[in-house]
Protein backbone atom coordinates (compact mmCIF):
# COMPACT_ATOMS: atom_id res chain seq x y z
CA UNK A 1 0.00 0.00 0.00
CA UNK A 2 1.46 3.57 -0.76
CA UNK A 3 1.74 6.21 1.67
CA UNK A 4 -1.26 9.06 2.10
CA UNK A 5 -0.32 12.47 1.89
CA UNK A 6 -3.30 14.04 3.99
CA UNK A 7 -3.05 17.38 1.88
CA UNK A 8 -4.93 20.72 3.90
CA UNK A 9 -5.71 23.80 1.89
CA UNK A 10 -5.72 27.41 3.27
CA UNK A 11 -7.89 30.48 3.40
CA UNK A 12 -10.18 31.57 0.73
CA UNK A 13 -9.30 28.14 -1.07
CA UNK A 14 -10.18 24.38 -1.81
CA UNK A 15 -8.99 21.37 -3.45
CA UNK A 16 -7.75 23.60 -6.25
CA UNK A 17 -4.97 24.42 -4.67
CA UNK A 18 -3.28 21.57 -4.93
CA UNK A 19 -3.27 20.98 -8.71
CA UNK A 20 0.24 21.42 -9.01
CA UNK A 21 1.59 19.16 -6.08
CA UNK A 22 -1.39 16.41 -6.03
CA UNK A 23 0.35 15.07 -9.52
CA UNK A 24 3.71 16.21 -8.85
CA UNK A 25 3.38 13.56 -5.51
CA UNK A 26 1.08 11.08 -6.90
CA UNK A 27 3.87 10.19 -9.75
CA UNK A 28 5.90 9.96 -7.44
CA UNK A 29 3.79 6.56 -5.74
CA UNK A 30 1.99 8.43 -2.78
CA UNK A 31 -1.55 8.63 -2.46
CA UNK A 32 -2.96 12.35 -1.95
CA UNK A 33 -5.92 13.54 -0.39
CA UNK A 34 -6.78 16.62 -0.66
CA UNK A 35 -10.54 17.57 1.06
CA UNK A 36 -12.03 20.94 1.23
CA UNK A 37 -12.71 22.70 4.28
CA UNK A 38 -15.93 22.71 5.33
CA UNK A 39 -18.09 25.02 2.92
CA UNK A 40 -15.42 25.50 1.06
CA UNK A 41 -16.73 23.11 -1.59
CA UNK A 42 -18.90 26.28 -3.11
CA UNK A 43 -19.26 28.32 -6.40
CA UNK A 44 -16.80 31.42 -5.85
CA UNK A 45 -19.82 33.20 -8.00
CA UNK A 46 -22.55 32.19 -4.99
CA UNK A 47 -22.62 34.32 -1.35
CA UNK A 48 -20.65 32.72 1.04
CA UNK A 49 -22.55 30.03 3.42
CA UNK A 50 -24.12 31.66 6.28
CA UNK A 51 -22.83 28.71 8.68
CA UNK A 52 -18.71 30.34 8.21
CA UNK A 53 -20.24 33.24 10.57
CA UNK A 54 -20.32 30.93 13.10
CA UNK A 55 -17.74 28.37 11.81
CA UNK A 56 -14.45 28.60 14.36
CA UNK A 57 -10.91 27.06 13.73
CA UNK A 58 -12.13 23.52 15.95
CA UNK A 59 -15.03 22.88 13.39
CA UNK A 60 -12.31 22.47 10.97
CA UNK A 61 -10.47 20.55 12.87
CA UNK A 62 -12.96 18.01 13.99
CA UNK A 63 -13.97 17.88 10.31
CA UNK A 64 -10.48 16.88 9.56
CA UNK A 65 -10.05 14.41 12.71
CA UNK A 66 -12.87 12.51 11.46
CA UNK A 67 -11.55 11.76 8.03
CA UNK A 68 -8.18 10.74 9.22
CA UNK A 69 -9.26 8.57 11.78
CA UNK A 70 -11.57 6.57 8.84
CA UNK A 71 -7.68 5.97 6.98
CA UNK A 72 -6.43 2.55 7.51
CA UNK A 73 -3.01 4.06 7.78
CA UNK A 74 -1.68 6.53 9.11
CA UNK A 75 -1.44 9.47 7.02
CA UNK A 76 1.74 12.24 6.02
CA UNK A 77 -0.29 15.01 7.02
CA UNK A 78 0.85 18.53 4.51
CA UNK A 79 -0.43 21.67 5.43
CA UNK A 80 -0.42 25.19 3.45
CA UNK A 81 -0.68 28.13 5.32
CA UNK A 82 -4.44 28.14 7.46
CA UNK A 83 -3.83 24.24 6.73
CA UNK A 84 -0.59 24.52 8.30
CA UNK A 85 -2.45 25.58 11.53
CA UNK A 86 -4.43 22.90 11.24
CA UNK A 87 -2.25 20.18 10.73
CA UNK A 88 -0.37 21.28 13.70
CA UNK A 89 -3.27 20.87 15.87
CA UNK A 90 -4.59 17.65 14.35
CA UNK A 91 -0.92 16.36 14.68
CA UNK A 92 -1.12 16.45 18.42
CA UNK A 93 -4.58 14.49 18.69
CA UNK A 94 -3.43 12.25 15.96
CA UNK A 95 0.38 11.29 15.67
CA UNK A 96 0.86 11.35 12.02
CA UNK A 97 3.69 9.47 9.98
CA UNK A 98 5.46 12.75 9.08
CA UNK A 99 4.39 16.75 9.01
CA UNK A 100 4.92 18.92 6.26
CA UNK A 101 4.13 22.72 6.73
CA UNK A 102 4.28 24.92 3.91
CA UNK A 103 3.99 28.74 5.21
CA UNK A 104 2.18 27.79 8.02
CA UNK A 105 -0.18 29.77 9.98
CA UNK A 106 0.93 30.24 13.45
CA UNK A 107 -0.37 28.59 16.93
CA UNK A 108 -1.38 30.67 20.44
CA UNK A 109 1.66 31.64 21.90
CA UNK A 110 3.28 33.13 18.73
CA UNK A 111 2.35 36.90 17.74
CA UNK A 112 2.15 36.90 13.94
CA UNK A 113 0.94 40.49 13.49
CA UNK A 114 3.23 42.34 11.51
CA UNK A 115 2.81 45.41 8.93
CA UNK A 116 2.36 43.49 6.29
CA UNK A 117 0.22 41.12 7.87
CA UNK A 118 -2.26 43.74 8.22
CA UNK A 119 -1.85 45.46 5.06
CA UNK A 120 -2.74 41.57 3.99
CA UNK A 121 -6.08 42.31 5.54
CA UNK A 122 -6.90 45.44 5.94
CA UNK A 123 -10.28 46.17 4.43
CA UNK A 124 -11.62 42.98 6.15
CA UNK A 125 -10.00 44.34 9.57
CA UNK A 126 -11.79 47.78 8.97
CA UNK A 127 -15.64 46.35 8.92
CA UNK A 128 -16.76 46.14 12.08
CA UNK A 129 -18.00 42.73 13.06
CA UNK A 130 -15.47 41.06 10.85
CA UNK A 131 -14.81 38.57 13.59
CA UNK A 132 -18.73 37.49 13.27
CA UNK A 133 -19.22 37.36 9.24
CA UNK A 134 -17.42 35.66 6.33
CA UNK A 135 -15.04 37.39 4.88
CA UNK A 136 -13.13 38.11 1.66
CA UNK A 137 -10.06 39.97 0.24
CA UNK A 138 -10.13 42.17 -2.40
CA UNK A 139 -8.04 41.59 -5.89
CA UNK A 140 -5.44 43.65 -4.38
CA UNK A 141 -5.09 42.33 -1.17
CA UNK A 142 -4.70 39.04 -2.64
CA UNK A 143 -2.17 39.87 -5.14
CA UNK A 144 0.07 41.70 -2.30
CA UNK A 145 -0.36 39.14 0.07
CA UNK A 146 -0.37 35.85 -1.94
CA UNK A 147 -0.32 36.18 -5.69
CA UNK A 148 2.53 38.78 -6.26
CA UNK A 149 5.40 36.70 -7.69
CA UNK A 150 2.64 35.34 -10.31
CA UNK A 151 1.50 36.92 -14.00
CA UNK A 152 -1.10 39.13 -13.50
CA UNK A 153 -3.17 36.28 -15.43
CA UNK A 154 -2.38 34.25 -13.20
CA UNK A 155 -3.48 36.40 -10.56
CA UNK A 156 -6.87 36.93 -12.08
CA UNK A 157 -7.20 33.05 -12.58
CA UNK A 158 -6.70 32.12 -8.74
CA UNK A 159 -8.78 35.07 -7.27
CA UNK A 160 -11.67 33.91 -9.54
CA UNK A 161 -11.45 30.78 -7.66
CA UNK A 162 -11.46 32.04 -4.31
CA UNK A 163 -13.88 31.51 -1.81
CA UNK A 164 -14.95 33.30 1.68
CA UNK A 165 -13.39 32.79 4.88
CA UNK A 166 -14.68 32.32 8.24
CA UNK A 167 -14.05 35.27 9.97
CA UNK A 168 -14.23 33.75 13.28
CA UNK A 169 -11.20 31.60 12.44
CA UNK A 170 -9.28 34.48 11.03
CA UNK A 171 -9.86 36.10 14.63
CA UNK A 172 -9.18 33.23 16.67
CA UNK A 173 -5.36 32.75 15.10
CA UNK A 174 -4.35 36.58 14.49
CA UNK A 175 -6.05 37.51 18.17
CA UNK A 176 -5.24 34.09 20.12
CA UNK A 177 -4.75 36.09 23.00
CA UNK A 178 -8.65 37.24 22.85
CA UNK A 179 -9.71 34.01 22.18
CA UNK A 180 -10.78 32.63 25.79
CA UNK A 181 -10.81 28.99 24.07
CA UNK A 182 -6.99 29.63 22.98
CA UNK A 183 -8.49 27.32 19.88
CA UNK A 184 -5.31 27.79 17.78
CA UNK A 185 -3.58 26.48 20.57
CA UNK A 186 -0.74 23.74 20.14
CA UNK A 187 0.96 21.36 22.75
CA UNK A 188 4.50 20.38 20.88
CA UNK A 189 5.30 17.74 23.68
CA UNK A 190 2.48 15.70 21.57
CA UNK A 191 3.90 16.08 17.87
CA UNK A 192 6.84 13.61 17.88
CA UNK A 193 6.81 12.71 14.29
CA UNK A 194 9.46 14.37 11.93
CA UNK A 195 8.42 17.51 11.03
CA UNK A 196 9.42 20.15 8.03
CA UNK A 197 8.58 23.68 8.28
CA UNK A 198 9.10 25.56 4.85
CA UNK A 199 8.86 29.33 4.35
CA UNK A 200 9.06 31.67 1.49
CA UNK A 201 11.66 34.12 1.72
CA UNK A 202 9.76 37.31 0.10
CA UNK A 203 6.00 35.69 2.45
CA UNK A 204 3.86 39.12 3.35
CA UNK A 205 0.77 37.19 5.24
CA UNK A 206 3.19 34.68 6.95
CA UNK A 207 6.26 36.26 7.47
CA UNK A 208 9.52 33.78 7.06
CA UNK A 209 10.09 35.95 10.64
CA UNK A 210 7.12 34.44 11.97
CA UNK A 211 7.53 30.71 10.35
CA UNK A 212 11.14 30.33 12.20
CA UNK A 213 9.53 31.08 15.44
CA UNK A 214 7.11 28.28 14.56
CA UNK A 215 10.04 25.97 13.62
CA UNK A 216 11.85 26.60 16.69
CA UNK A 217 8.41 25.16 18.88
CA UNK A 218 9.13 21.96 17.60
CA UNK A 219 13.30 21.56 18.27
CA UNK A 220 14.49 18.85 17.91
CA UNK A 221 12.01 17.29 15.73
CA UNK A 222 12.01 20.13 13.07
CA UNK A 223 14.18 20.56 9.66
CA UNK A 224 12.90 24.46 8.53
CA UNK A 225 13.97 25.31 5.21
CA UNK A 226 13.74 28.80 3.96
CA UNK A 227 13.59 29.22 0.10
CA UNK A 228 14.98 32.52 -1.80
CA UNK A 229 12.79 34.47 -4.42
CA UNK A 230 9.58 32.48 -2.88
CA UNK A 231 6.95 34.12 -0.93
CA UNK A 232 3.53 32.61 0.68
CA UNK A 233 2.49 30.48 -2.90
CA UNK A 234 4.49 28.06 -2.88
CA UNK A 235 2.20 25.82 -4.42
CA UNK A 236 1.90 27.52 -7.92
CA UNK A 237 4.79 30.34 -8.46
CA UNK A 238 7.62 30.12 -10.60
CA UNK A 239 10.08 27.37 -9.57
CA UNK A 240 7.54 25.73 -7.22
CA UNK A 241 8.92 22.59 -8.54
CA UNK A 242 12.08 23.15 -6.42
CA UNK A 243 10.24 23.71 -3.24
CA UNK A 244 8.04 19.93 -4.09
CA UNK A 245 11.43 18.54 -5.13
CA UNK A 246 12.89 19.35 -1.34
CA UNK A 247 9.71 18.23 0.15
CA UNK A 248 9.97 14.98 -1.65
CA UNK A 249 13.59 14.23 -0.74
CA UNK A 250 12.53 15.21 2.75
CA UNK A 251 9.59 12.70 3.24
CA UNK A 252 12.07 9.97 1.58
CA UNK A 253 14.35 10.43 4.16
CA UNK A 254 12.37 10.74 7.01
CA UNK A 255 9.20 8.68 6.49
CA UNK A 256 10.27 6.28 3.87
CA UNK A 257 10.30 6.05 0.23
CA UNK A 258 6.59 5.15 -0.64
CA UNK A 259 6.18 1.40 -1.85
Amino acid sequence: MSQTIFMIHGMWCSSWCWENYRPFFEERGYRCLTPPLLYHDANPQDPPDPRLSTTGLLDYVCDLEQQIRRLEERPIIMGHSLGGLLAQILAARNPPRALVLLCPAAPAGILAITPSVLKSFWSIQTQWGFWRKPMFPTFAEAVYAVFHLLTVEEQRRNYARMVHESGRVATQIGYWFLDPKRSSRVDENKITCPILVVSGKLDRITPASVIRRVARKYHPNATYREFDGHAHWLLGEPGWQEVADYVAGWLEKQAGTPA
